[in-house]
């Protein structure tokens, strides 16, 4: 019979690459379950809980507020998301918040290339130019690529229908 592997504190943030500190504050406030602990008191976790704290980070730098996660961190990795369509709904309104800051942004970009181009850095970054017309330069947000770990948030039905 093979034994499970289990990390330590150390191990397992400087695997994710967060504090120690982090990871006993996420477990305070109920965003992980306690941690197992050995014969000595220390923590261990195991891969299930690396993966959760992964999630916690990739929804942390959506600006996902740690309290809204809470309902997320609760379902099953395996999870058919028609059980949950108020999750569903939350992360679709998170998701075009989301996608109106990266458009919000890209419209900063597009003002700061264009500064550059014309070597003039007077004017603000509106889309009107000087002389009253509209100039608008919008390009499609590149995209990064989703990882299976945050892919495996919802199960392979929900994959298909993205």
């Amino acid at each position: 019979m093979e034994t499970e592997h289990t990390f330590t504190i150390k191990q397992t943030a400087d695997t994710i690459g967060i504090s120690e500190d982090t990871i006993r504050y996420y477990e305070k406030i109920e965003l992980l379950p306690r941690a197992d602990r050995k014969d000595n008191g220390h923590r261990i976790y195991r891969q299930e809980d690396i993966n959760t704290i992964r999630l916690i980070t990739c929804m942390k730098k959506t600006g996902m507020r740690l309290e809204e996660m809470k309902p997320f961190l609760g379902v099953s990795a395996d999870a058919d998301p028609a059980e949950y369509p108020e999750l569903v709904e939350l992360l679709r309104n998170h998701r075009d918040n989301i996608v109106g800051q990266i458009a919000s942004l890209q419209q900063v970009v597009d003002f700061i290339d264009i500064k550059l181009e014309e070597g003039r850095y007077r004017r603000d970054c509106s889309n009107e130019s000087q002389d009253g017309g509209s100039k608008k330069i919008m390009r499609e947000p590149k995209l990064k690529p989703v990882s299976p770990i945050e892919m495996s948030y919802f199960s392979a039905s929900a994959k298909a229908t993205r």
